[in-house]
C-alpha cells in the first residue's frame, strides 16, 4: 500500500548557503562494491523579488547570489544599470531562497507593465511575448569595438580554465563563465549547475567594477539567450566550448558579437565578426 503523503522538498541552512554538500554513496564496480564519500553540487529555488514583488524563480547553485541577481535583471532588461539596483536582501526559507532587490521606481513601473501584459498568457517557450521582436530582444544598438583580440589570447584561456574550475573540480556538475582579458587572462569566473546562471553571476559581477577590455569564455554550448546576454552587456566576443545555434549565429551577426565555438586547446571556429581576431 503506497504512502499518500506529498513529499516535501526543505533545504536547511547548511544546504541553502553552501554550493556543495557531501555524502555517503555506493561505488560499483567489476568485482568490488565499497562505500565512499562523495561531494555534490547544489541546486535551489532562488526567487527574484522586486520591491516586494516576486518575479521569476531559478533553480541555482547557492553562491554569489547577489552577482546572480543584478546579471539577470540586466540582461532582462528589467535594469539598464547597475546602479538602478538599490539593495539586495539574501532570506532564506525553507523551501529556498529569495532575493528581495530594491529598485528605481521607474523600473519597478515598468516591470508591472510587463507583468500586467504576461496575464492569463499561457503555452511554451518565451512567455508574456506579444510578437517576435519581443521574444527575441536585442541590445538597442550594434556593438562597436575597435579591441581586437590574438588567437594565441584565446587558447591561452581555454589551457587555463580548468584551474580556477573549483567547483567543476570537486563536483564534475557545474557550468563556468570567464571574464578573459585581452592577454588571455582570466580576470573572474563565475560557476553554476545552469550555463545561463553562471553567465549571469559572471555578469552581474562585471557591471560592479570597471574592468579592461576582454570577452566572455564559456564552458557550455552558444545558444541564443547566451549571445543575447552578452550582446546586451556589450561584450564584443564570445567564446564557447561547444556548438552555436544557427539563431545564435544570426543574432550574433547582426548585434556585432564574435562568436566562437568548438574552442579547444588548439583550435577554434569563428562564425561570426572574424575581424577581431588577429
Amino acid at each position: 500500500m503506497s504512502d499518500s503523503r506529498k513529499p516535501v522538498i526543505q533545504y536547511s541552512d547548511i544546504i541553502a548557503q553552501s554550493a556543495t554538500s557531501r555524502l555517503v554513496v555506493q561505488k560499483w564496480q567489476v568485482g568490488d562494491v565499497r562505500s565512499l564519500e562523495d561531494c555534490v553540487a547544489e541546486e535551489v529555488p532562488v526567487a527574484m523579488i522586486y520591491n516586494g514583488i516576486s518575479h521569476a524563480v531559478m533553480l541555482a547553485t547557492p553562491q554569489d547570489l547577489e552577482d546572480f541577481a543584478l546579471g539577470f535583471s540586466l540582461a532582462e532588461g528589467i535594469l539598464s544599470s547597475s546602479k538602478e539596483l538599490y539593495a539586495i536582501e539574501s532570506v532564506h526559507q525553507s523551501s529556498g531562497i529569495e532575493l528581495r532587490m530594491e529598485i528605481a521606481s521607474e523600473r519597478f513601473s515598468q516591470l508591472k507593465d510587463k507583468r500586467r501584459s504576461m496575464t492569463g498568457r499561457t503555452g511554451c517557450g518565451l512567455c508574456g511575448a506579444e510578437s517576435l521582436e519581443q521574444a527575441l530582444r536585442l541590445p538597442e544598438h550594434l556593438i562597436v569595438s575597435d579591441v581586437v583580440f590574438k588567437r594565441k589570447s584565446v587558447l591561452k584561456a581555454l589551457e587555463n580554465a580548468v584551474d580556477h574550475q573549483v567547483l567543476q573540480s570537486t563536483t564534475g556538475a557545474t557550468h563556468a563563465s570567464f571574464w578573459v582579458d585581452a592577454n588571455g587572462k582570466i580576470a573572474m569566473v563565475r560557476e553554476d549547475v545552469g550555463r545561463h546562471n553562471a553567465l549571469d553571476k559572471l555578469l552581474g559581477a562585471s557591471a560592479r567594477k570597471e574592468k579592461e577590455a576582454g570577452f566572455v569564455l564559456t564552458t557550455s554550448r552558444a545558444s541564443y539567450e547566451m549571445v543575447q546576454k552578452v550582446a546586451v552587456a556589450g561584450v564584443s566576443m564570445l567564446v564557447a566550448i561547444s556548438a552555436p545555434t544557427g539563431l545564435a549565429i544570426r543574432v550574433a551577426e547582426q548585434c556585432g558579437v564574435t562568436l566562437i565555438g568548438f574552442a579547444r586547446s588548439e583550435q577554434f571556429v569563428v562564425y561570426t565578426h572574424p575581424e577581431r581576431l588577429v
